[in-house]
């Protein structure tokens, strides 16, 4: 039996004595990366380095990070989908490749010192190879030399064996390593490609030999990197013999206060089962989220709607096991107990996440109201159709007007002896997903990931902000979260009032005068203490490293970042405020330019 606080240390234990430095995850919120609304993979934090930036702990690097994917929602509920998981990294940034990295793999998963694993239940995948990228004949090779028999290896495309951190950026082949879940042992010809369905992915290592520029252009990297990742709750689920992540201790104690809350007995009813997943799953993810350093409220756009219909969809699922008061305080505070021994800022932030979401909750179960309203209104025009059938454009209107969700339409329609056109619904909604789609491609186009230039530039102007919001406002202002595009920087910023005309135009003139005066960056290397009391600004929660990067603006600014900036402020051209509004409690925003 090994638990997940086990696992997580025997990981780090590892690669420490093969040389690698132990980093602290990084926020659950990408800062200055509008392309994606979470940190979705353990290497998300890590972009710059990859693409050839000197990490301050070195070449080799050990961590554990918490990652939300959004993609998956629609599955939880199965036995192995989450939204968010914890993805165990280790890195080499052009130090050792693919010989070392399969080598170090298979010494952690086999070895007796270590997880012991049965080698005949493990197999892999490699890249086949296509127009792109050549065939991964080299890693098939090491895999051979570990001890992995011919058969247990397969050749995949790249929907299979490529990793990208997104449409442009750091890529390049992986190769992927499977246990073996079915019944006995696996025959000597099995493996993911010829018996999908009995071998669970645990860990994954990218070779991150190129960088995307565009849809059609693959460079190689200045270095070649490693970026691997274990998943945390599937490895602890096969190292004990289980077959679902919800039967391990990263959820059992969560599913025990469900229980307790809701009266029902999980797996007393293979039809409600489901319902007790989707609330483990979605109050853990909206417990992290919420908790995390650069905690998100819920709202109806970006990261905030995401954590919105998680917490809605939760309180959807608790009113099926018959829930009908708040209840997701409960499950919550027992995520808190078991995640703060690695993310102690789950404990810090205690009473925000209960705050958040009780007041979640209680707006929801108002929208409930509010659409059961309606639709009493409506009853007596639909019971005068003959056909007994609710238009798929009226569910659709309360769900798009009033939040009711579908299954809830669904259900008063059954009990008044009606049923409701689901195809009309479908279309409709699959139109408002289109142009929901259609605005976040707008939203999130560009970004850091791709380091561009204009991004470059962006990213350098909020040093100079951050510094002139100081001076003008005052020293109570700190940097609560940025968003950079090619086109325009958002800057989030600690203030307690809207800023009038004239301190916008003293905090554009400010930053104008910099610009001018031509300023020198430069950077140097020292350990984080040194660096604070040097007077350089640092992000308030956020986790640095023993060893930080100071950034500075000639005698006008110095701040911990970890980059990309340009190498002088006169490359930056003229600066404009477009913008200044509220973007929550004591918090505003600037919108700006560089023209």
């Amino acid at each position: 039996m090994i638990t997940p606080d086990q696992l997580r240390q025997k990981y780090l234990d590892f690669f420490k004595t093969k040389d690698h430095a132990v980093i602290s995850g990084k926020s659950l919120i990408p800062e200055n990366d509008p392309t994606v609304l979470f940190t979705t993979a353990g290497m998300h934090p890590l972009v710059p380095y990859l693409l050839g930036e000197a990490h301050p702990a070195g070449k080799r690097l050990v961590d554990y990070q918490k990652c939300v994917r959004t993609g998956d929602i629609d599955e939880v509920g199965d036995p192995s989908h989450l939204t968010c998981f914890e993805m165990l990294g280790n890195w080499s940034l052009g130090d050792y490749f693919k010989k070392e990295s399969i080598a170090y793999s298979w010494e952690f998963l086999t070895s007796k010192d270590w997880l012991g694993l049965d080698p005949r239940k493990l197999s892999v995948t490699v890249f086949m190879g296509d127009e792109n990228a050549p065939r991964d004949d080299q890693s098939s090779g090491y895999w051979k030399d570990v001890g992995v028999p011919a058969g247990r290896i397969a050749y995949l495309p790249a929907s299979d064996n490529w990793w990208a951190a997104g449409p442009v950026g750091p890529c390049g082949p992986d190769t992927e390593i499977f246990y073996w879940v079915g019944e006995g042992l696996p025959a000597e010809d099995s493996n993911k490609g010829t018996d999908n369905a009995n071998w669970m992915e645990i860990w994954n290592n990218v070779f991150m030999e190129y960088n995307r520029v565009d849809e059609k252009t693959l460079v190689k990297l200045p270095a070649q990197n490693v970026d691997t990742g274990m998943g945390l709750e599937r490895t602890v689920t096969v190292l004990n013999g289980k077959t679902s992540v919800y039967q391990t201790e990263s959820f059992t104690p969560i599913i025990a206060a469900i229980e307790a809350v809701s009266g029902y007995a999980y797996g007393s009813d293979a039809a409600k089962d489901p319902s007790v997943r989707i609330i483990a799953d979605h109050v853990r993810a909206s417990t992290l989220i919420i908790g995390d350093p650069k905690g998100v409220s819920p709202s109806n756009v970006g990261a905030g709607y995401v954590l919105r219909r998680l917490i809605r969809r939760a309180v959807r699922h608790g009113k099926k096991l018959g829930i009908e008061a708040s209840f997701l305080g409960k499950p919550a505070e027992v995520v808190i107990k078991l995640l703060s021994g690695a993310y102690p800022e789950l404990k810090e932030n205690r009473e925000r996440i209960m705050a958040e979401l009780e007041r979640e909750e209680a707006k929801f179960l108002e929208t409930l109201q509010k659409g059961e309203h309606e639709f009493e209104k409506m009853l007596p025009n639909l019971l005068k159709n003959p056909q007994k059938i609710m238009s798929g454009r009226l569910a659709f209107k309360l769900y798009d007007t009033y939040g009711f969700p579908i299954e809830l339409t669904l259900e008063l329609a059954a009990e008044n002896g009606m049923t409701v056109n689901r195809e009309e619904f479908d279309d409709a909604f699959k139109k408002h997903q289109e142009l929901s789609r259609a605005g976040a491609e707008q939203t999130f186009k560009g970004g850091m990931a791709d380091q561009s230039e204009m991004a470059t530039r962006y990213h350098s102007a909020t040093h100079l902000l951050h510094k002139a919001l100081r001076m003008v406002l005052g020293e109570h202002v700190a940097q609560k979260g940025s968003n950079i595009t090619a086109e325009r920087l958002r800057f989030d910023f600690s203030h307690p009032a809207p800023m009038s005309p004239e301190e916008i135009k003293r905090v554009e003139d400010i930053v104008n005068e910099q610009i001018k005066r031509d300023l020198p960056v430069s950077m140097v290397m020292m350990p984080l203490d040194e660096a604070k009391s040097s007077g350089a600004m640092a992000l308030f929660g956020e986790k640095y490293e023993a060893v930080v990067k100071v950034y500075s603006m000639g005698d006008f600014s110095k701040e911990v970042c970890g980059g990309p900036h340009v190498d002088r402020t006169g490359s930056l051209g003229r600066f404009t405020i477009q913008k200044e509004q509220s973007s929550s409690a004591g918090v505003r925003r600037i919108r700006a330019v560089l023209e």
